[in-house]
């Protein structure tokens, strides 16, 4: 059993945060996607899917992306197609199930799953039926192991309760809320009006359903947000009492998503105040008694994610933190990203590319990376940072064969206003462990050993949203 780790210093956080304000990546993979290039493509995605040097008992996770949304909402820089016609998501089907049978056809040794989580766009713009369709496409592909996970996210706006009772009925566990912030004044800005009422309404039929986990996403720094007003969201959300809550901080992509553009003007919030939200929703949760699982993630200390981080099999990939450890994903449908032992593959984003390589070969790969020796050594030093907290030196010998202090001496070297501000302590072998500042600011500790980023940083191109 770990220790408890000490309460976090919110004074202290609202003094030392603005100095490391920066572009960051979230680490959802190493290396992460700017990195990878089109010279990896589908020949490359099915070798490695066709590698045998893998156990049957070896489990899968499954991804799928469903990218359909009603209507957009201006925040958002996801992989997303607005439509309303009924058209475009039965052909996605068909289209997916397709890709399903090839990735499965291409994978030398079959694999059981024991995650499946959707996501997207708005995983339940597809019908109940086709919900179902959609399950029974991966359960035949990749049966599902008795203690699965299977998750979904969802939008309370066009979630009905059929929607509820069908998900639950195929063993659907953990659903996942989008609200951003219930202010109207807020959701009008971001175009997404939703009552509480509303979010309410489907927290509760969810439970009644028997999820066994309900969780509920917000966003700080949105457009006429204010700490005023983002307290009154925090008593909606708290009265809600959800098992998991992500507080992402608003991403100003406006290479990626154009309609933020309108935000520019005058309508986000002033840095500190934007910082104010952040510190206010950090010490209200913590003061309900959730855990700070690390970076923008709570959840309460019975919940799986808190007893992963207490155990040490948290693990970090594309759907966020997880509890499965060590597992292969497999990502169906447009721009979604699989994660094999020694290579990453995503496929083409746009709906219409994706479906015409889909049907013209199977799969869909458009770009992706062959980890190396560094890479691999690197992935598993960012992961021991973000997901566990701590790095040990004498689990890097064992992993590695050599000496942790002197084979990334370069980097321990410029831990010292980390060192010095409270993020990290360090043993004399280098070991080290992240403290509660730190596990706040992961994503600038995990920086430090990340090789591919000081050219990143020296091009002056944008690629990462802030670290705060």
């Amino acid at each position: 059993m770990r220790p408890s780790a000490p309460a976090l210093d919110l004074e202290r956080v609202r003094a030392l945060l603005p100095r490391y304000e920066t572009a960051g990546p979230r680490y959802t993979s190493y290396p992460t996607a700017p990195v990878w290039s089109e010279r990896y493509g589908a020949d490359d995605f099915r070798a490695e899917l066709g590698r045998r040097d893998v156990s049957p008992d070896e489990p899968l996770s499954l991804y799928a992306h469903v990218p359909f949304c009603a209507s957009l909402c201006h925040f958002c820089a996801c992989n997303r197609v607005i439509t309303r016609k009924a058209e475009l998501p039965s052909r996605w089907l068909e289209t997916v199930e397709r890709e399903i049978a090839a990735v499965r056809e291409a994978l030398a040794v079959p694999r059981s799953a024991t995650q499946q989580h959707w996501g997207g766009g708005t995983p339940t713009h597809l019908e109940p039926a086709q919900i179902r369709r959609l399950f029974s496409a991966l359960v035949d592909a990749f049966p599902m192991r008795p203690d699965a996970e299977i998750s979904i996210e969802v939008d309370p706006r066009v979630t009905t309760p059929e929607h509820v009772e069908t998900l639950r009925e195929l063993g659907f566990r953990r659903i996942s809320l989008g609200v951003q912030d219930f202010d109207p004044r807020v959701q009008a800005a971001i175009h997404r009006q939703q009552p509480v009422a509303m979010t309410a309404a489907l927290v509760e039929r969810a439970r009644r359903a028997g999820f066994a986990s309900v969780n509920v996403d917000l966003i700080y720094g949105l457009p006429f947000q204010s700490e005023e007003s983002f307290d009154r969201t925090l008593d909606e959300v708290l009265a809600l009492a959800p098992d998991r809550v992500a507080v992402y901080g608003y991403a100003h992509v406006t290479w990626v998503a154009k309609q933020q553009r309108g935000f520019e003007r005058h309508d986000l919030p002033a840095a500190a105040t934007r910082l104010a939200v952040f510190l206010r929703a950090i010490g209200r949760f913590l003061e309900a008694g959730y855990v700070h699982v690390g970076m923008d993630h709570f959840a309460r200390p019975e919940d799986d994610l808190a007893k992963a981080l207490h155990d040490g099999t948290l693990r970090r990939n594309f759907m966020g933190y997880t509890t499965q450890a060590g597992v292969d994903l497999l990502g169906f449908g447009p721009s979604a990203i699989s994660e094999l032992r020694a290579s990453y593959a995503q496929n083409e984003r746009e709906l219409e590319a994706w479906d015409a390589a889909v049907r013209s070969r199977g799969l869909a790969t458009r770009r992706g990376h062959r980890l190396g020796a560094d890479d691999l050594e690197r992935r598993w030093i960012i992961g021991r940072i973000m997901c566990h907290g701590a790095l040990a030196a004498a689990d890097y010998r064992a992993a590695f064969g050599h000496e942790w202090a002197s084979a990334h001496a370069d980097e321990l070297a410029r831990l010292g206003p980390l060192l010095e501000d409270g993020l990290v302590e360090q043993d004399a072998d280098g070991s080290l462990r992240l403290l509660p500042l730190g596990r706040l600011l992961v994503r600038n500790v995990a920086m430090l050993f990340d090789a591919y980023l000081p050219e990143q940083q020296r091009a002056g191109r944008p690629l990462f949203s802030r670290t705060v």
